[in-house]
């Protein structure tokens, strides 16, 4: 076991939620990502979704939070390793880390989209 390995679930679990926190603290647009989590999730209790659905709404919002803490990674390591200075192949990491993050935004957005459409639709049509 190398020195930065934890021998102890707990100081573990205590890493990660650093890792949360920090996130948290440091990243705007995590903090968006977070709100918009939140208010998808509070439309998807008004309109009384199924559980199924529930549990997709959900996934799909921690997928766009978690591709967020790795594009921050990805940044971190990017600016560590150029010392803060442009390079071509630090923009085009990325870019590509960000283009995640927008693909799972967007495909966040468009599963709550047709599981809300859905649901206003039966509400007022039915």
């Amino acid at each position: 076991m190398n020195k930065f390995q934890s021998r102890n679930f707990n100081k573990s679990v205590m890493y990660a939620l650093n890792g949360v926190r920090l996130a948290f603290k440091s990243q705007r647009n995590f903090r968006k990502h977070l709100v918009i989590a939140i208010l998808t999730l509070s439309v998807a209790f008004f309109l009384r979704v199924s559980l199924v659905e529930f549990c997709i709404i959900i996934f799909a919002n921690m997928f766009v939070l978690v591709v967020e803490m790795i594009n921050s990674v990805v940044e971190f390591i990017i600016d560590a390793y150029y010392k803060n200075k442009w390079a071509k192949l630090a923009k085009l990491s990325k870019d590509i880390a960000a283009g995640a993050v927008l693909i799972s935004a967007i495909t966040s957005v468009t599963i709550s989209f047709l599981i809300y459409g859905n649901k206003i639709y039966h509400l007022y049509y039915n």
